[in-house]
């Protein structure tokens, strides 16, 4: 497997951190990525003993932060902090590069009402992602997540990436039929520790209608070439959820996706 490529557990749904370790290795991955819900329902001390013993590189750690929560319930705020503490110095421990976040909703708020609160909410943890030398991020997400996250286009991620001073997670699944979006990522590249790859067929309605890259319309060598032309030096990220990847079944989905990326970074020269 091409060194850059992260094989994310949340590919692999319904299953033990375990059964990930196998199948990790039974793909040949050297970089991995792990859900902390997944950690946090396992056990935090049993699941970084295991993540550390496996020999993996972890890209990054998934992280809900105010996901259950609105951004307009300040009551809920110093619970999200405590979780991110908890995520964060479990990243430490297995030395992942990187955090990345969703925000929680807006509510009643306005964008950027929220925006301000989301800075705040989360400006302790930023700190100490520094300290820990872990990159803390976002990523943009579709509209229909305005429950759960407040950033859905790359434009907007990293404007308030920005504001709060942490970095982003480029998923080209959500911002691939954004304007300019080659000086997007340009804007973005400086801050961006992570991207993640998916494709999408022109139709499917039932998210997360993700699709193994090569199977739908998504341009990715053009867009990946324009990341990497910028300056991106991390990895790419596999999450590849939804009702197709059901269908054929979430190792062979991981397995050919990581083939086709592998032969797109090399003729790319990644």
């Amino acid at each position: 497997m091409h060194d850059r490529i992260s094989v994310n557990n949340l590919c692999f749904p319904g299953v033990p951190l375990a059964t990930d370790v196998e199948r990790w290795r039974s793909l040949g991955a050297r970089q991995v990525s792990t859900s902390t819900m997944k950690m946090r329902a396992e056990g935090w001390d049993q699941s970084v003993a295991l993540l550390r013993s496996s020999g993996f590189r972890f890209a990054t750690m998934v992280h809900p932060f105010m996901t259950l929560h609105r951004l307009d319930e300040d009551d809920k705020v110093e619970s999200a902090r405590s979780e991110l503490s908890r995520s964060l110095a479990a990243a430490k421990e297995i030395s992942a590069q990187t955090v990345y976040m969703t925000t929680g909703g807006r509510g009643a708020l306005t964008w950027e009402e929220a925006a301000q609160r989301f800075c705040a909410a989360v400006a302790p943890g930023a700190a100490e992602a520094r300290q820990a030398g872990v990159e803390l991020l976002i990523e943009p997400a579709p509209a229909l997540y305005t429950d759960l996250h407040l950033v859905h286009t790359l434009r907007d991620t990293v404007l308030l990436a920005e504001q709060a001073g942490i970095g982003v997670c480029i998923d080209i699944f959500s911002c691939w039929t954004e304007p300019a979006l080659r000086e997007t990522i340009q804007r973005t590249v400086k801050r961006c520790h992570l991207v993640q790859v998916s494709d999408y067929v022109l139709g499917d309605r039932a998210l997360s209608c993700r699709a193994v890259p090569g199977d739908g319309a998504i341009p990715l060598e053009r867009i990946i070439g324009w990341i990497l032309e910028s300056g991106f030096g991390g990895a790419f990220d596999l999450e590849l959820i939804g009702p197709r990847i059901d269908k054929e079944g979430h190792y062979e989905a991981v397995r050919r996706t990581c083939d086709r990326l592998g032969e797109m970074l090399v003729r790319l020269g990644a």
